[in-house]
């Protein structure tokens, strides 16, 4: 495709521009070799009209003897036919000449010119033009002299290059010099056409290289690189596609991962409600089938089952929601300015009755007068109440949960220890996945450390965990001061 477009434009512009400059020069070349001619003439002939003036003194001092006049032009003619001779009056009218009046195409000539050409002499810059008589416009090398006419001043004007000269023009066009010009304008373009050629063939091939890299990478096959090292714009190109193509394939392999963890949620979604929405429904068919024959007691633990269910559900989908929220961004932190030691105090004495309910020992941080934080209140709570709870979860009872608060250098440090059944190696790098429940967990939704850690995250921190089997675990974070 490139072989069939780019590369034959790259040529026919190529091709244009030489013979444009082939022409230009050409035009150049006639133009100066005209003008050395018109300089040679000019110069070798300089005294020309001084010299005929000699001559024709005789037919001219007294009176205008224009027979003998026209005789003596004639035959300076016939000895050089490359020359117009001309005998002016001393404002440049036409007083004899030796040609077909019907040629004469003006009576006078602007005599400025000849007074420069007399008064100049050899500095005078040459060619020096003046008007054909033959033509209205035409301009062209003379030689001038002053002499008397019948008793009263006026111009002897010869013109070099006359009539004869005009119709000899293939003196230009045969000359040497022209035809040697010519051949090498000629044999430069065909040399610089294939050097050309060759160059954007060249080019051309790197260029469909990268063509073809891209059209197999289009295909499919998400591995070609173009894997170029030239510094070139063919390079940069190269290079371009290189960072894209890498970039396509990672986006890729998210979209495939995001798609599966999709997928995953939907099935661990459908799984946690279809387990608590069983048993609600089984034990409410079984009160309306059986409530004639039920005890209040047995009515009620049915209830009761209920009712825990229910809150699961209800807990599941609020948590879902949060979650959604945090990862779409639509939920930001509100930021102020609060203590995290009054908060944290708080938290140890929401759970008070749940650790005590457990025979787990919950400790807060011990006073240390710190600096007040610069984040969302009810984030960071929601943050400590999942990592407590969780922690309380997994502690044996007589066991120990501690808030640790310290101050770093511009953020306060926030950690929670227990000295539990702590977390395998090999759950560690899950447990913030959404739904992932550790083995020895069946209870809780498996959204609350995931929750914990897009909180975190929309604060600028992150959420660290250090395990080890039967020894406990420890979750700790950063926030900025205020």
């Amino acid at each position: 495709m490139i072989l069939n477009r780019f590369y034959l434009r790259l040529s026919a512009i190529l091709l244009l521009l030489l013979v444009a400059a082939g022409i230009v020069q050409l035009a150049v070349t006639l133009n100066s070799y005209r003008d050395f001619v018109r300089e040679s003439d000019q110069r070798l002939n300089h005294d020309l009209a001084a010299n005929l003036a000699r001559t024709f003194q005789p037919f001219l001092a007294d009176s205008l003897n224009e027979a003998a006049i026209d005789h003596v032009i004639h035959e300076s003619m016939v000895m050089n036919p490359f020359i117009e001779i001309y005998v002016l009056d001393e404002s440049g009218g036409l007083l004899a000449y030796f040609a077909d009046p019907s040629k004469i195409k003006r009576m006078a000539v602007d005599i400025t010119p000849v007074h420069q050409f007399i008064g100049g002499g050899s500095a005078l810059p040459l060619p020096h033009l003046g008007d054909d008589p033959r033509s209205l416009t035409a301009s062209k090398p003379f030689s001038a002299a002053a002499t008397l006419v019948a008793g009263e001043p006026g111009f002897l004007y010869v013109i070099l290059g006359g009539e004869q000269y005009d119709s000899a023009g293939a003196m230009i066009r045969e000359s040497y010099i022209i035809r040697t010009t010519a051949a090498n304008i000629g044999v430069i373009a065909v040399c610089t056409t294939l050097v050309g050629l060759l160059s954007f063939l060249l080019l051309t091939r790197r260029l469909r290289r990268v063509t073809d890299t891209v059209r197999r990478f289009r295909q499919g096959d998400w591995q070609q690189r173009v894997e170029t090292t030239a510094s070139d714009e063919v390079g940069e190109l190269g290079a371009a596609f290189d960072q894209m193509a890498d970039t396509i394939v990672k986006n890729m392999d998210e979209m495939r991962e995001s798609d599966r963890q999709r997928r995953e949620m939907v099935a661990n979604i459908s799984h946690d409600l279809r387990s608590p929405l069983t048993s609600v429904q089984g034990y409410i068919e079984t009160i309306l089938l059986r409530e004639s024959e039920m005890t209040s007691q047995d009515r009620r633990s049915h209830l009761e089952t209920v009712s825990r269910n229910v809150r699961f559900l209800s807990r599941l989908v609020n948590e879902l929601f949060e979650l959604s929220r945090l990862e779409s961004g639509q939920s930001t932190p509100r930021r102020e300015s609060f203590s995290i030691e009054e908060l944290a105090h708080d938290v140890t004495a929401k759970y008070q009755p749940l650790a005590f309910e457990v025979s787990v020992q919950l400790s807060p941080p011990e006073p240390k007068s710190l600096p007040p934080v610069f984040a969302d209140i009810h984030m960071i709570e929601r943050t400590l109440d999942n990592l407590i709870e969780n922690a309380l979860r997994f502690t044996r009872p007589q066991g120990h949960v501690r808030i640790n608060l310290a101050a770093e250098e511009e953020r306060i440090s926030v950690q929670v220890s227990d000295d539990g059944i702590g977390i395998a190696a090999d759950e560690l790098p899950h447990i913030f996945d959404r739904f992932y429940r550790v083995r020895r967990s069946p209870e809780g939704t498996g959204l609350g450390l995931a929750i914990s850690q897009r909180i975190v995250e929309a604060h600028e921190s992150t959420i660290r965990v250090d395990s080890r089997v039967n020894e406990g675990t420890t979750f700790s974070f950063s926030l900025a001061r205020a």
